[in-house]
């Protein structure tokens, strides 16, 4: 086999991120891998004891918290692989994860990036994502395909193509990021893997998913149900990646149906809630688009 880089993000969540690296320990023995943590800026560097529960960790310290791409490409800037394997720490991992990722690569060159089945860590009957459905780009709505069902293996055979990856877990070859390209840092959270994988389908590669093989995700621990910088985000990287990735008079029509029909909704929906703190994160959002380009790295909240 050859050099897997797995590459994870650290970012306040020490308990969570040892609990990942006893995971790959635990399922990857025996194999070619490397491990890169890349700790985003926490409070308090817990490298030590990383470094402790995972003899022969990459370990990098950012002293600010550069995002989620901004921290996952400092780890592909030194990855050594020929395949790397972007896992979220809040994750956990089965022990084929490795195998069957590489072995699909290795039979399908067209192959650009792919993800395994995700099942939640606290439901773990419970199917989180098994591949996305084509993006409608005038809404920038897409649905996940086998959300919240129960996982009875009707996924497991399954080894094809879909629209979009999914970031917890995410391969690609090394190789293919001199065309590619490393992710667009100024999202700094949500969309970015959509946008890398819309960076993969101009380089003319495919999006894959496969259920062969399947990891566990702790999701939601870093940012929490409907907080101010989820909302923020949300919002402002919808926008986005509209802007970023389709034509300027699809661009139009999709800022006429967001700000004239999806925000509005969605600030009743949080009014009807009694969560009016949220409401003034859906117009920062959507005015930070209309004050910053698309290339623009400043985030319009304070971490």
């Amino acid at each position: 086999m050859k050099l897997t880089s797995i590459i994870s993000v650290n970012f306040n969540q020490p308990e969570v991120t040892l609990a990942f690296l006893q995971s790959v320990k635990n399922n990857t023995s025996g194999l070619p891998i490397e491990l890169i943590l890349v700790d985003n800026g926490s409070k308090v560097d817990h490298g030590a004891e990383f470094l402790a529960a995972y003899p022969g960790l990459k370990y990098l310290r950012s002293e600010q918290n550069l995002g989620f791409a901004g921290g996952n490409n400092i780890g592909i800037n030194i990855a050594s692989g020929e395949f790397l394997l972007l896992l979220n720490n809040d994750t956990e991992i089965s022990n084929n994860l490795i195998q069957v990722l590489t072995e699909t690569m290795d039979k399908n060159p067209e192959i650009g990036i792919i993800s395994p089945l995700i099942l939640y860590y606290d439901q773990p009957d419970m199917i989180q994502y098994a591949g996305f459905t084509e993006m409608n780009y005038l809404t920038a709505r897409n649905k996940g395909i086998g959300n919240m069902e129960i996982n009875q293996g009707q996924y497991e055979k399954q080894s094809r193509e879909t629209a979009f990856c999914h970031g917890a877990a995410m391969m690609c070859r090394r190789a293919d990021l001199s065309t590619v390209g490393q992710m667009a840092e100024n999202y700094f959270l949500y969309y970015e893997e959509l946008d890398w994988c819309e960076q993969f389908k101009r380089a003319g590669k495919k999006i894959w998913f496969t259920g062969q093989t399947k990891i566990y995700h702790k999701e939601s621990m870093s940012v929490g149900k409907e907080s101010s910088i989820k909302t923020y985000f949300m919002t402002r990287n919808r926008m986005l990646f509209i802007r970023r990735n389709t034509s300027w008079v699809n661009t139009f029509l999709f800022s006429c149906f967001y700000i004239g029909i999806a925000c509005p909704k969605q600030i009743l929906i949080y009014l009807k809630k009694g969560r009016k703190d949220l409401v003034k994160w859906v117009f920062k959002g959507v005015l930070w688009n209309f004050s910053h380009s698309k290339t623009s790295n400043y985030l319009g909240f304070k971490i």
